[in-house]
């Protein structure tokens, strides 16, 4: 029976190989350690409180509790108790009675301290091995120890117990916990000390149970957070696993015991065997004529005549010994000196191995508590009940002792239960009632954020209406939507070719790049630098911040050789403008934090033609002003013709597309399409969307640089989202159910919440455990569960965003479909944003409501790779192209004038026919010889008299 160290480490690595096999789907129903979820979530936090029942079945005796836990985090708990005795004929008769039993006894207790006229909720601590599928149910598997009541096997007890106390009609009784004992003492420990998150038993049976990461429970949906799982691990060996270190003894006491083959480890071990495995060694020793002189008392024959109170009185340190001489002499038996130091020599190899046994497979689980956490070195606290854990004198200390050495990268602290697993079940209880009630709470907040069909179909449509607002010359001031015209009438058609410079301001980062085109082959190579733009030059005066700008031009050309070149320049300019023409642009606003004084009503493109003045260094082609928004749609449209929507989903929210010139009122022409920037951020300035705004985005508005504008880019964009989240968390903290109710000071901080932490916390891959690292850097101490309420919360947030913008897209592409008269539209989005490219969720999110709300689109959304600053120089290059189209045109026109008539009849027709030039005017290879002029062919046809020298 003695264990090497050896030993031990190799039975350590064979338990957490059963507990893996346990914890599988497929590997589960084949598993001797069980691994059976309980469903209890969660540990107390000291805010539970109010009167809870409890009932403890699973020993000797029955007991009945009242826990009065009290409020404020005081973590009080009052107790009253009464045991009531559970006889033979009830727990191996029939189960009905002994469900009756248990009620009667309820009954009792509650008559007994006047709780009769009291609703109030129980938690029942059931001692054996049961399939749990929700925290109030559990199916019994087997019964342990002496219970063999008939006909519950199979069934779930804790109805069992409900229909019986529905025989007691004053007895109003909710229970809303099953839990195993062991489950109760983590519980109980757990509620003194917030490290404890394993329970072990060593009484009249043996067990364990620990939190483990839902991740790795695959008998339980869903992977948030952690369950308790209640190992069962008295069955570990019923397999075989553990025959080589199994003796005769253990055989001869398992095939006389009520369960044979079953329950292995536990006979090894528990306090219902220790005592009858001493007494089988020493009738073995005394027939081999090695104690009493070979002597043979007829108590020795009888089993369980010693029980493992004796083994526990003669292992007693200093009394040890004249405690076994007495219990001998009990037994009939004359022992000498000897015999007693033999006896007692028994008893401590005996209760050593167990104290062996159970230190190896608790460091199993010590071990994995530890590898979950990722941690190179673990502080925990072991909740610890049962009698021969309380009263053998030696086994705490040896059992400690072992475990750290097996485990010597855990710092563990042991902890009694005193109050044992009742009080542990009312706790589960306590944190039943809590967490039911703090999941009201929570709920009803998310609930805020979580959008029906029909309100998104409202967003659409009231989007829609916004739309045709900005677009009319009458409705265009008032509408909160701009719908500007942008200037860009053509998308590229790969003929662009050169060198272009490009400049990008759209938030802190302003780049400069060169980009290079070749025609045709629709080649595309950048160079790019990028510069910070500083706090006090965003919300300073525009000559600084256009000062700045062009001094990191200057850098650019200097870093890239280009000093003195001439190069057209195109410029990326992410804020809301008026333009009268593609490169003329009126600042109507600033957003995304600018603040730039004397800028607001001026055109950005003479504010840097000045600036370039005053530099004095070099001079730039500004050729066109553009949104961030258009040059992604210009950037996809070089590679994908139908892409006639842009889409911005990073630290603003923006949308552009190609509009019939027909619907814009706004610029003169009807003929062809213009690139319209929406500029929806502003969606609902007007008071459109405030049935679905909650408090929090009222606060992150009051809160910004701009209450009251842009009130759908507060809803949707990367530079609110973090800030919505943090109002949310504020809020949930203040009720108590977040963080202890304990605001960090950081947690106070506008914009500490940034959008990249709901990005990473949301995401797949990652554990729990790193969100609890993220929140530690916010300076938030989180619990698991308080890290998935988080997670929770940054879900909400997000999704409504995506589903925002997917209402808010559907209903563009919708309105392009019926502008073309087609049954069904194919288009593609170009997009671009750090939401859409860097959230685990936000991009499938938007694809799927835009399907939902837009059926008859076929939407393609294509990643803009090379962002805005390509587009900027794309559009510049279409411009040129366009430019260079028109003044050709010039040429064509005059060279016409010029032209002298021969004759009357001529002078007559050249008018009319100059109009049809000009009407009919295309790119053609057929060409008149005289005029070298480009006509399409028949373009001079119909019944116009025509001049001899244009004859043809």
């Amino acid at each position: 029976m003695r264990l090497s160290d050896e030993t031990l480490l190799d039975i350590m690595a064979r338990f957490q190989a059963e507990m893996q096999k346990g914890l599988g789907k497929d590997t589960n129903p084949t598993a001797s350690v069980k691994m059976l979820p309980t469903f209890v979530r969660a540990i107390p936090d000291g805010s539970e409180n109010g009167e809870f029942l409890s009932l403890d079945l699973g020993g000797s005796k029955f007991r009945v509790l009242k826990v009065q836990v009290s409020e404020e985090g005081k973590r009080n708990v009052q107790m009253e108790s009464q045991f009531y005795p559970t006889p033979n004929e009830i727990i191996r008769g029939n189960g009905t009675e002994l469900f009756e039993y248990v009620a009667d006894c309820l009954a009792d207790f509650m008559r007994t301290k006047e709780l009769m006229q009291k609703k109030l909720p129980l938690g029942l601590t059931f001692s054996f091995p049961c399939k749990q599928t929700k925290l109030e149910e559990g199916v019994l598997l087997s019964w342990t120890k002496k219970f063999k009541a008939r006909g519950v096997q199979g069934t779930d007890v804790v109805s069992s117990l409900t229909n019986a106390m529905r025989k007691h009609k004053d007895l109003d009784v909710d229970i809303l916990a099953l839990v195993n004992d062991t489950v109760g003492t983590m519980m109980t420990c757990a509620y003194d000390d917030p490290y404890c998150e394993v329970g072990v038993i060593i009484g009249t049976g043996t067990n364990a149970c620990y939190m483990e990461d839902m991740s790795n429970i695959e008998l339980v949906e869903g992977d948030e957070g952690r369950m308790c799982i209640n190992t069962e691990w008295g069955a570990f060996g019923d397999d075989g696993a553990l025959e080589d270190i199994r003796t005769e003894f253990d055989r001869e006491l398992d095939l006389g015991s009520l369960n044979p083959g079953k329950q292995l480890f536990e006979k090894m071990i528990s306090g219902l065997y220790l005592g009858e495995l001493v007494r089988l060694i020493l009738l073995k020793m005394a027939k081999a004529g090695l104690l009493f002189g070979g002597e043979k008392s007829s108590a020795l024959h009888i089993k369980g005549k010693i029980e493992t109170r004796h083994v526990a009185a003669m292992e007693k340190y200093k009394e040890g010994l004249a405690n076994t001489r007495e219990i001998l002499t009990d037994l009939g038996l004359e022992a000498s000196e000897a015999d007693c130091v033999a006896v007692q020599h028994v008893c401590t190899v005996v209760s050593f191995r167990s104290a062996n046994l159970c230190a190896a497979a608790l460091a199993a689980i010590l071990t994995r508590l530890r590898e979950n956490k990722k941690l190179v070195r673990l502080r925990t606290t072991v909740g610890m009940d049962g009698t021969l854990y309380k009263i053998h004198p030696q086994y705490p200390k040896r059992l400690h002792k072992v475990v750290r050495k097996l485990v010597p990268n855990c710092d563990v602290r042991f902890l009694l239960s005193e109050s044992g697993s009742t009080k542990g079940a009312a706790m589960v209880t306590a944190v039943a009632s809590r967490v039911q009630a703090q999941r009201k709470q929570i709920d009803k907040v998310l609930a805020l954020f979580r959008l029906t069909r029909e309100q998104l179909v409202g967003v659409r449509d009231k989007m829609r209406v916004e739309l045709e607002y900005g677009l009319k010359r009458d409705t265009h001031p008032l509408a909160t939507v701009k719908m500007l015209p942008t200037y860009v009438c053509g998308m590229p058609d790969g003929t662009e070719k050169g060198k272009f410079l490009a400049l990008d301001l759209g938030g802190t980062n302003f780049r400069v790049l060169l980009v290079k085109i070749r025609s045709g082959r629709r080649s595309v190579r950048m160079y790019n630098k990028i510069f910070a733009i500083p706090l006090e030059i965003m919300q300073g005066t525009g000559e600084e911040l256009f000062d700045h700008i062009v001094q990191c031009i200057a850098d650019f050309l200097d870093y890239m050789g280009l000093k003195g070149a001439q190069l057209p320049l195109g410029f990326t300019f992410s804020f809301p403008c008026r333009q009268a023409s593609i490169d003329k642009g009126t600042l109507i606003e600033w957003t995304k934090g600018f603040k730039a004084t004397d800028c607001e009503g001026e055109d950005v493109v003479d504010m840097l033609r000045e600036a370039i003045k005053r530099r004095n260094e070099f001079d730039l082609d500004i050729v066109a002003v553009v949104n961030d928004t258009v040059g992604t749609m210009m950037t996809c449209g070089y590679e994908d013709r139908n892409c006639e929507v842009g889409l911005i989903a990073g630290t603003g929210s923006n949308m552009c597309y190609m509009e019939e010139m027909r619907n814009i009122e706004l610029v003169e022409g009807d003929e062809g399409k213009m690139c319209i920037n929406t500029e929806w951020g502003g969606f609902g300035d007007n008071g459109c969307l405030d049935d679905i705004r909650t408090q929090y985005d009222k606060e992150v508005d009051e809160g910004s640089l701009n209450p009251g504008k842009q009130r759908y880019e507060k809803m949707t964009s990367g530079m609110y989202l973090g800030e919505i989240v943090r109002q949310i968390l504020i809020d949930l903290t203040k009720q108590g159910l977040l963080f202890r109710g304990q605001i960090s000071e950081r947690l106070r901080t506008r914009g500490i919440f940034e959008t990249k932490f709901l990005s990473q916390i949301e995401s797949d891959r990652l554990a729990l455990l790193q969100v609890r690292r993220i929140l530690q850097q916010l300076g938030l101490d989180s619990t698991c569960e308080d890290s998935i309420v988080v997670k929770e919360v940054c879900g909400a947030v997000s999704r409504r965003a995506a589903e925002l913008y997917g209402a808010g897209l559907a209903a563009i592409v919708e309105k392009r479909r019926e502008d073309q008269g087609f049954e069904h539209l194919k288009i593609t989005v170009g997009v671009d944003g750090t939401l859409y490219k860097l959230h685990p969720h936000f991009s499938r999110i938007l694809q799927e409501t835009v399907k939902e709300l837009a059926p008859r689109c076929d939407v393609t959304f294509m990643l803009s790779e090379d962002g805005s600053g390509k587009g900027a120089a794309l559009i510049t290059a279409v411009a040129k192209r366009l430019q260079q189209a028109r003044r050709e045109n010039v040429k064509r026109e005059q060279k016409l004038r010029s032209i002298q008539p021969q004759d009357e009849e001529a002078l007559i027709a050249r008018e009319p026919c100059r109009k049809l030039f000009m009407l009919k005017f295309s790119y053609s290879s057929v060409r008149h010889p005289q005029l070298q002029v480009p006509l399409s062919p028949g373009s001079a046809g119909g019944s116009l008299p025509l001049p001899s020298y244009l004859d043809g």
